[in-house]
């Protein structure tokens, strides 16, 4: 299943070393990153709360992010994220290298 998107996420790249790299995204509402695949293990931290849709291989979870609550995820997992409330919302993304 492909995301109806109204408008891309925005990608912000904050720092890209030897160890990490980290990348702010900001969604409209709506808004999505498209069909990716990190080859970094990652986490994410919420900047704002959102109301936050995963698409992965056609399984869609909702999942509602408080400011400040993070999460991580192993490399390899092919997904799209979509901002599936009605405010901006926000994370930073770090991909250890």
């Amino acid at each position: 299943m492909a995301f109806a998107c109204t408008s891309p996420a925005r990608p912000t790249l904050l720092a890209d070393d030897a160890r990490v790299r980290i990348t702010r995204w900001d969604f409209e509402p709506g808004a999505t990153t498209g069909w990716h695949e990190h080859a970094m293990n990652y986490a994410i931290v919420f900047v704002t709360d959102g109301l936050m849709s995963i698409d992965v291989d056609g399984v869609v979870t909702e999942v509602s992010m408080r400011a400040g609550e993070a999460y991580s995820r192993p490399a390899g997992i092919r997904h799209d994220v979509k901002n599936a409330g009605t405010a901006p919302m926000s994370f930073v993304e770090v991909e250890m290298k």
